[in-house]
């Protein structure tokens, strides 16, 4: 069966009290409409129709290339967003599925498991409905035996109905002849003077034609974010997920509740991860790793057997065997090879650090290379800024700098150089030589007294 979805992406989304386009909050780091839009992918649902309309322009940068785009200029219901996309769908189509744009918490396996029911029975329409303990606010599922007769509203239900647990989700799959044939037959003669998508399950009662439902098994799936306490729910929902699914791949959390996990972040097995760590965007981290508290990496690629200590990473590099922090800040560009030393109050910025190399406390290495086994003494600055422009600091091999060096670029350490303590370095240091910059001591004794 040829699926086409159809994600419903037009809303304001007044309730989030936001300039963004709602389906463009993040949850977990991820807008909730890429969510939605790897949930289908990962389903198996090739064919994807977003229909746009508040923000369109936002939305459709983060969409395009993955979901052909329609625009809904007006919103005139879930019916009329259909409507805009009906001229879209493959001729060769067979099912239509309709998915909000707010959903992120719903999984392949339900999507795949909705088809599959509506094609194996052969339905009109297949509604994704779940059991709520609270249905309040829902829209209650009216069944005659197996077979959907209505979707009734919180306002427009009885007594009798209000009883009821069962409730629509907003999903659907449709068989695309019945939807193409009776779309046209919604109207507005509604309080909202809407098209609601909903009434084609009276239109299909009308003509005897077989309406099904699929249940969720966990009701937190149906969950849309209508506002910003929706949104942390699902963000805690996502976290939760992810905490369990790298545990179960053999990483330690001290404490998942404490940690912060990024939806496309890939962890080792044999890694730990103490509480208050943030990880985010494609970092990607190895095995045997210590990541302790308060540590941050973005966009960052880490190695195997490395200790890091209350340390923030941003797209960087880092190798096998490093002890990095604690406080240290590992800026855009940096590199580090294996059993590299980056010690406490460290900057490392669009560089490269050798293998066994160490900067161990309070230094500035930005714009450089540093060779291997190179220390780097105390309170060391490379200056790389003239206030126009940025320039290169190279420390060749096996370089020692004396602490509290200025290293004023565009400069060159050669190999095994030795710059002594104190000094401002503006010239090539030449291969195993002595730098030393220091003005003549002079002591006016009694001066104090004076």
């Amino acid at each position: 069966m040829k699926t086409t979805a159809v994600i419903l992406a037009a809303g304001q989304g007044t309730r989030m009290k936001s300039k963004l386009p709602k389906v463009l909050h993040k949850a977990l780091g991820k807008p909730m409409v890429q969510w939605v839009i790897d949930c289908l992918s990962q389903a198996g649902v090739e064919d994807k129709i977003a229909v746009l309309g508040h923000g369109g322009d936002q939305v459709a940068s983060v969409v395009e290339g993955q979901a052909d785009i329609v625009y809904q200029t007006e919103q005139l219901g879930t019916g009329h967003a259909v409507m805009q996309a009906a001229p879209a769908l493959p001729a060769d189509n067979d099912c239509v599925l309709v998915i909000c744009g707010d959903t992120p918490l719903l999984r392949a396996q339900t999507i795949q498991a909705l088809i599959e029911k509506h094609q194996a029975e052969g339905n009109a329409v297949t509604l994704l409905t779940a059991y709520a303990e609270n249905p309040t606010g829902y829209g209650r599922i009216v069944r005659q035996e197996q077979q959907i007769t209505a979707i009734v509203e919180q306002k427009d239900a009885d007594e009798q109905q209000k009883l009821i647990k069962e409730i629509n989700t907003g999903t659907y799959c449709f068989d695309q002849k019945f939807l193409l044939q009776y779309l046209s037959a919604l109207d507005t003669n509604n309080a909202q003077k809407e098209y609601y998508l909903t009434d084609l399950i009276k239109i299909a009662n009308l003509h005897n034609l077989p309406v099904g439902g699929f249940v969720l098994a966990d009701f937190n799936e149906s969950l849309g974010v209508n506002n910003r306490i929706q949104l942390s729910q699902a963000e805690a929902i996502l976290r939760q997920r992810k905490c369990e699914e790298i545990m179960l791949a053999g990483v330690t959390l001290i404490d998942p509740s404490a940690t912060y996990i990024g939806a496309d972040v890939v962890i080792g097995n044999d890694t730990i991860i103490y509480p208050n760590v943030v990880l985010e965007g494609k970092t990607v981290i190895g095995s045997d790793n210590v990541i302790g508290m308060n540590c941050r990496f973005v966009d960052s690629q880490i190695g195997n057997g490395n200790d890091i200590q209350s340390t923030v990473i941003t797209e960087s590099k880092v190798g096998n065997g490093c002890k990095i922090g604690p406080m240290a800040y590992l800026r855009p560009g940096t590199a580090l090879a294996d059993n590299v030393k980056i010690g406490d109050f460290v900057e490392v910025k669009k560089s490269q650090v050798g293998e066994g190399s160490k900067i161990p406390h309070l230094s500035y290495v930005g714009d450089s290379i540093v060779g291997s086994k190179v220390n780097i003494g105390c309170g060391t600055i490379t200056c790389n800024y003239d206030g126009v422009h940025k320039y290169q600091t190279v420390i060749k091999d096996g370089a020692f700098i004396g602490s509290n060096t200025n290293l004023v670029a565009p400069v060159t350490v050669e190999e095994n150089a030795f710059i002594g303590a104190g000094s401002t370095i503006t010239k090539d240091v030449p291969d195993s030589a002595l730098a030393v910059t220091r003005a003549d001591l002079r002591v006016k004794e009694n001066w104090r007294k004076k």
